[in-house]
């Protein structure tokens, strides 16, 4: 019942003020707005980020051959390494902690051709672990190459999205035939669409693949142009490259410790750098915001004070008929956290309204979706917070430690 009534005299005291209250209310709220709409941009841009970054694979190792710039056990220096898809089968016998591995051959010198309608794209010979890796997957109807390919050595072909929209224009690719450098190959499939923002040879939206059986004996390559590697967890991906170091070094007499002997991209490390990045951008986004609420909370401060004073006659009634000094103290911290969540309300909804405007607009693509995600409301919360004890806690302890006879003669 006190706090209703406390709850009551501080609405009367608000509403004798209007404009007092109004601009402090309004500090607060556009504070709140300010915090919540940046970091709802930055959360949505990382988020975006990291979709777009695991369409090459999710914590995935590249390895390319590279040259030798360490002496060993008799060889010289600036010897090419070269690949064979003996070395897939190597690697995936001696190193337990890969899941799945496969060879790639990459070709830009076969063009497609439908009609008349060509293009000359990376054609990549592959196995049919290479889809999973690489988060490659078939539209309905479609499939992606498997083993079936391989060990017939069919002439089948699984086709990028962008290529085959190209080559077929409204028709459905899947059961029709393309041809490859002259030779017919039946498209087996069509790649869902999925957003892409790095490669290595080139994006896997223009990009054409065949078994790599049907490639050898199609283009008679010897060697392949690298290896893909997903190890069991992202946690052993260090592990992993050590390992093939080892064992690539004992094959092709190289030292283990020369880096420059293989070319190797460990993903997962590109995403952490990338993190790292976002957290730093996100910690700004939260600096300036809660700049922008310190200025409201210094506004609630600055008003409490003048209610102090206003009020110290009845502080004074009230400590002469036994009120305490911490009740004195609750009742404003009370009344200055109303003003915060008043304030706070109304940035939430004004920030839900904007965020939900945002989202109407074809932004997804470029900065992601602003989202308030569960540390977002914490953050935002927790600052609110930290904002409301300190506007408090000073006019609340210069109401309790005035003197009862001073106030009594104000």
């Amino acid at each position: 019942m006190r706090i209703i009534e406390i709850v009551k005299g501080f609405v009367n005291d608000l509403l004798a003020q209007k404009l007092r209250t109004l601009l402090t209310i309004s500090g607060v709220t556009w504070g709140t707005v300010a915090i919540i709409v940046l970091l709802a941009f930055g959360n949505g841009f990382e988020k975006q980020t990291m979709k777009t970054m695991k369409g090459i694979g999710e914590s995935i190792i590249l390895v390319f051959p590279g040259q030798t710039a360490k002496p060993y056990k008799g060889y010289g220096v600036d010897r090419n390494i070269y690949f064979t898809e003996n070395d897939v089968e190597i690697l995936r016998e001696k190193i337990n902690l890969i899941q799945y591995i496969s060879p790639e051959y990459s070709n830009w010198n076969a063009p497609l051709r439908v009609e008349d309608r060509r293009r000359s794209p990376n054609v990549t010979g592959i196995i049919p672990e290479y889809g999973t890796i690489r988060n490659i997957f078939a539209e309905i109807g479609g499939r992606f190459i498997n083993e079936k390919d391989m060990e017939l050595k069919r002439r089948s072909v699984f086709l990028g999205d962008e290529l085959a929209e190209f080559l077929f224009q409204d028709q459905d690719p899947v059961g029709k035939y393309v041809y490859i450098a002259d030779t017919p190959f039946l498209v087996v499939g069509v790649m869902k669409e999925k957003e892409q923002d790095s490669s290595y040879n080139s994006r896997d939206k223009d990009r054409a693949f065949i078994p790599a059986s049907t490639y050898h004996t199609m283009f008679g390559d010897r060697y392949i142009n690298n290896m893909v590697i997903k190890p069991v967890t992202p946690q052993v991906n260090q592990k992993v490259i050590d390992r093939v170091y080892e064992v690539l070094g004992r094959k092709y007499k190289f030292d283990p410790s020369d880096k420059e002997s293989l070319s190797i991209w460990d993903t997962t490390e590109f995403q952490k750098m990338v993190l790292y990045i976002f957290i730093g951008m996100n910690v700004f986004m939260g600096i300036v915001g809660t700049f922008t609420l310190t200025v409201g909370g210094i506004g609630v401060a600055n008003i409490m004070f003048v209610v102090v004073q206003e009020r110290t006659r009845e502080i004074g009634i009230k400590r002469s008929v036994g009120a305490k000094r911490y009740q004195i103290m609750n009742q404003f911290f009370l009344e200055t956290f109303f003003i915060i969540g008043i304030g706070a309300l109304i940035g939430l909804i004004i920030s839900f309204l904007i965020l939900g405007a945002l989202s109407l607009l074809p932004i997804d693509d470029f900065v992601g979706s602003p989202s308030i995600s569960w540390w977002v409301a914490l953050v935002a919360l927790t600052i609110l917070t930290g904002i409301g004890l300190i506007a408090g806690y000073f006019p609340a302890k210069k109401a309790a430690n005035l003197q009862v006879i001073n106030c009594l003669r104000y």
